[in-house]
């Protein structure tokens, strides 16, 4: 998958710090979900694994360093690619993963953060990962149901035996945040964020400025719609979690799809694409240190990048949004 376009590109990655992590890390971050194949779970269409590999590899030679996963994607499937993917060269890429979503014998997903469960998902990505250390471990969602201080005490423990780099949280609350830095350091905080919804970084901005934490956006595309690829016709794979999931079922995708039609003719002219848009409103964002993005070839690998040095500025973005909202 080398060539010579692509080995160029690989030399204008933008890089960044997040939080307090002294790396140099990607402002794009390769999204593991896109790399599930026909594992199951929240995966996002088929890809054979060899072809997952690859991919990870020109993610790297394209300068991307950033990989999110998380044990849902593929039921392990990601993570065994990514412990592939990464074999011979484990220190160049910044691993995330996650525990909180677990999944019983039936393929029955349950949502939950028993310290428990959270040792054992540790242990279990480590395992799959082939790697004796995660960069960044996070709660993938909260839980009513147990203290997250008790989960972090999990975590603090195996960050304390090297198991784990940094600690951070998904899909969080200004409650969870305070309550998580009581007995761990915090460095990342991670959620959906994208033109369609703004809240879930908005509403914690102020504890992401008081403590110096770094946010990575999932959803940047929202599942494709703000690339446009999501149509009303579109078919899906069967491994693709939009084919069957009730949440997408019953989320207003279509309605979102019409809006996007509308971004699209606004667009049109301005000498700018879709995706540059939606990475645009990501990381023009002061807050927002990485934009987590679901590429499943190397022409979404290239079109992203690409996008990357070619953004709208602020004023489009602000008219774009307007639009949606």
């Amino acid at each position: 998958m080398q060539n010579a376009y692509l080995i160029c590109y690989s030399q204008r990655m933008i890089y960044t710090q997040i939080g307090e992590i002294q790396e140099k890390l990607s402002k794009i971050t390769f999204g593991g979900a896109s790399i599930s194949g026909d594992g199951g779970g929240y995966g996002m269409g088929d890809i054979s694994t060899q072809d997952a590999v690859d991919l990870v590899h020109a993610a790297l030679d394209f300068g991307i360093n950033l990989f999110d996963t998380a044990p849902i994607y593929g039921f392990g499937q990601s993570e065994k690619t990514l412990g592939k993917a990464f074999k011979d060269r484990r220190d160049k890429g910044f691993i995330i993963s996650k525990s909180g979503v677990c999944w019983h014998e039936n393929k029955r997903v349950d949502m939950n953060n028993d310290p428990l469960i959270a040792e054992q998902q540790l242990n279990d990505s480590l395992k799959r990962l082939k790697t004796d250390y995660i960069d960044l471990y996070m709660v993938h969602w909260p839980d009513k149901r147990f203290d997250i201080q008790d989960t972090l005490a999990v975590y603090k423990k195996a960050q304390q035996e090297g198991k784990i780099r940094y600690i951070g949280l998904c899909n969080t609350n200004r409650t969870e945040i305070k309550k998580a830095s009581e007995v761990v350091k915090l460095d990342v905080i991670q959620s959906e964020y994208n033109l369609f919804n703004i809240d879930p970084l908005e509403s914690i901005k102020a504890d992401l400025d008081k403590r110096n934490l770094g946010f990575l956006s999932w959803g940047t595309f929202d599942k494709g719609l703000l690339t446009g690829r999501v149509t009303l016709d579109r078919k899906f794979d069967s491994s693709d979690c939009r084919s069957w999931a009730p949440w997408w079922k019953k989320s207003n995708w279509k309605e979102k799809v019409k809006k996007v039609e509308q971004l699209s003719a606004f667009i049109e002219g301005s000498g700018h694409s879709l995706v540059e848009l939606a990475l645009a409103h990501n990381l023009n964002h002061k807050n927002l240190s990485s934009a987590i993005c679901g590429m499943r070839n190397l022409n979404q690998i290239n079109s992203v990048l690409k996008s990357l040095h070619h953004l709208p500025d602020d004023s489009l973005v602000k008219e774009a949004r307007s639009l949606v909202e």
